[in-house]
């Protein structure tokens, strides 16, 4: 006789019950972070498109970013995946038919045993030790809670499947269920029971103010993304126009974000990709991204304090209360950041890049960044100079416009306005790199080529102004509408096929953020277009001899237009050899130049450019090409010996003068 088959129909409801009563802890600890979400502004959301995008955005796009770490997205997959099947599984098992079902409960026990190697990946991942990037605190906690839940689960169906298969109808006596063995089946279950209920319920704790609260905030965050078009193949990198006629101008409380926005900072998993790929944090600067977001995630408490965060901090971390709350100020020695955290930013996107979860870290710093300039007008010193300037005179520098074209003196650089019909094929955007020495030898060896291809171009002259991008990402949105409308409305003025450019920041507020304020024009950088003119064979290049080169990818160019094989095409039809840098492509690492950093030369450890220096000249490499004024004046501003810095454009030339010289004579340096 088989003495464990009477307890069956009350034990085959005891996992599904412990599984529903989690859910119900899950969904009141989910409630009230919602109720804390609802404190943020209004945001329009298509929440159709958005449900029906969800499968999508979390199987294809989050993995995407996961499965750059191997070993991770494997482990992701066997614990979320494993727990998430287990337990929707089991959530079925209070339908009767499912209930007796020994096939059915194999299944469970089989999802279980995945969510259990998922758990083990997960603690071999944090222990013995703890790899830096990864938060600790509650996180240590999670392999245990989710081995407990596992293994309990795995128990209990086992037990089940077992029992239920041997009292099937028609079935011979089966010693495997009868007497002690029965008995200890039914305490394997018991105890698996109880195993899963700790586990579960201590996961769902979890779920709206610890490890798990990532799992449904971020499932929400993907539903209502601030920016969708990033799962559509597009890279919507632009800022956001901010309404200069608000009450409030930029971001100072909690409450002052989008709801949407709030979720998203809860969506974060503190694995720490961002913090990896930060340069300002690599340079000792007063940044974390992960930290950051933390910061905003627990501001948004009523009483809220950063106690709690167990991960790196910042480097060098200046002296803040740490204390929020929905209306309370997020920057501020008395709040929970500190303004050097903010202007640490470069605005580089790398933590966007490496985001799984999608977070929108940049967004949120020029949000703050937007309050305390235009609210409180606490930009740092040589930043508020630079603003001023901007507003003063339409350069940061205070430079005449009229000097924008000094450096091409002995070359021909026709003006639009002189021009007949004011109409040209190509507008050349000169930029602030105009101003420099250095970066004047770029747009000669631009214009050289232009000229040789036999492009009909021409500049702007002295009506062009800045194009706005330092006066945004300081903060500055006035100015930055100002400068923008009145750019647009000078070319709109002139008739031209297309804008080119050689600043990629430039390139990217033009073809970006002047469409938001009706100037939609047709806009290539420089690499791009160099690389039209060589494919159609408009530019002759001869092979050149000459040391390896790394190209350097500007974050402006690469992570936010997506642009990462025109220089290299270019490089390599010079014939040169080219190496990649460790960080490369839409990963590469920053200069150090975006994001108003250099105005705002918050201290840290070390430079930026340096660091990414000391990459390059791990690769061997001679030379290091770049595409960007910034970029230029960062890299070369390393002392002690490095690789020479070049512009695709002058390596470009170099090729095309030596096509055109007798044979074995190299090409004069472009000057």
């Amino acid at each position: 006789m088989n003495a464990a088959l009477p307890l069956l129909p009350a034990l085959a409801f005891a996992l599904p019950a412990v599984v529903w009563l989690a859910a119900a802890l899950a969904l009141a600890e989910v409630g009230r972070r919602v109720r804390l979400w609802h404190s943020g502004e209004w945001a329009e959301v298509d929440w159709i498109g958005g449900l029906k995008a969800l499968p999508r955005r979390y199987l294809v796009d989050v993995h995407h970013v996961v499965g750059r770490d191997p070993k991770a997205a494997r482990m992701h997959v066997a614990a979320a995946g494993g727990l998430a099947g287990a337990s929707a599984l089991a959530a079925l098992g209070v339908l009767p038919p499912l209930a007796g079902s020994p096939v059915f409960w194999g299944l469970v026990a089989l999802l279980f045993v995945v969510a259990l190697g998922g758990a083990a990946m997960v603690g071999a991942r944090r222990y013995p030790v703890r790899p830096r990037r990864l938060s600790g605190g509650r996180f240590q906690a999670l392999p245990f809670l989710l081995a407990a839940y596992a293994a309990g689960g795995a128990a209990v169906s086992v037990s089940l499947a077992i029992m239920l298969s041997a009292g099937a109808e028609g079935a011979p006596p089966a010693a495997a269920v009868t007497g002690p063995v029965g008995g200890g089946l039914v305490a394997l279950l018991l105890a698996g029971l109880v195993a899963a209920a700790v586990g579960g319920l201590g996961l769902a704790r979890f779920a709206g103010s610890g490890p798990m609260r990532h799992a449904f905030a971020g499932a929400l965050h993907l539903v209502a993304h601030p920016r969708p078009g990033r799962f559509e193949g597009a890279r919507e990198t632009a800022l956001r126009p901010l309404d200069l006629d608000a009450a409030r101008l930029g971001v100072a409380a909690p409450a002052d974000f989008a709801w949407n926005r709030l979720a998203g900072f809860d969506a974060c998993i503190q694995c720490g990709r961002c913090e990896a790929a930060c340069p300002a944090f690599a340079a000792g600067q007063p940044l974390n991204p992960k930290r950051l977001i933390q910061d905003l995630s627990a501001a948004m408490v009523p009483g809220g304090t950063n106690a709690g965060y167990a991960g790196s901090p910042y480097p060098n971390a200046r002296p803040v209360a740490g204390l929020g709350g929905p209306a309370s100020d997020l920057v501020g020695a008395g709040a929970m950041i500190h303004p050097d955290t903010l202007w640490s930013c470069t605005t580089c996107r790398a933590c966007v890049e490496e985001c799984p979860m999608m977070i929108e870290h940049v967004d949120a710093v020029i949000d703050l960044r937007r309050h305390e300039v235009l609210e409180r007008g606490a930009a740092l010193p040589k930043a508020a100079e630079a603003l001023e300037a901007l507003r003063l005179a339409d350069d940061p520098g205070a430079r005449p416009a009229a000097a924008r074209t000094d450096f091409a003196a002995g070359l021909t650089l026709p003006a639009i306005v002189a021009r007949e019909g004011a109409e040209t094929d190509v507008l050349l955007w000169l930029g602030e790199g105009a101003y420099d020495l250095r970066y004047g030898r770029t747009l000669r060896a631009l214009v050289r080529l232009m000229n040789a291809a036999g492009i009909d171009f021409a500049v702007l002259g002295a009506e062009e102004r800045d194009c706005g991008d330092l006066a945004r990402r300081l903060g500055d949105e006035a100015t930055f509408q100002r400068l923008a409308r009145a750019n647009i409305e000078t070319l709109s003025r002139y008739r031209f096929r297309r804008i080119v450019t050689a600043d990629p920041h430039a390139f990217h507020v033009l073809a970006n953020e002047y469409p938001a304020f009706g100037g939609r024009f047709a806009v290539l950088h420089h690499t791009t277009f160099l690389d039209g003119l060589v494919a159609e064979g408009r530019l002759a290049m001869a092979a050149l001899e000459a040391a390896p080169v790394a190209y350097h990818d500007p974050c402006y160019l690469a992570r936010y237009n997506g642009e990462t094989d025109a220089p290299r095409r270019l490089i390599d039809a010079a014939g040169l050899t080219r190496v990649e840098m460790e960080r490369s492509g839409k990963r590469a690492m920053c200069c150090g130049g975006g994001g108003g950093a250099p105005v705002s030369d918050v201290a840290g450890d070390r430079r930026i450019p340096d660091l990414r220096m000391e990459q390059a000249q791990a690769t061997g490499a001679a030379i290091v090409a770049v595409a960007c004024p910034g970029c230029t004046a960062m890299l070369e501003g390393v002392v002690g010996p490095r690789p020479e810095v070049r512009d695709v454009a002058e390596l470009v030339l170099m090729a095309v003068e030596a096509a055109a010289r007798p044979a074995g004579k190299m090409a004069a340096e472009a000057a």
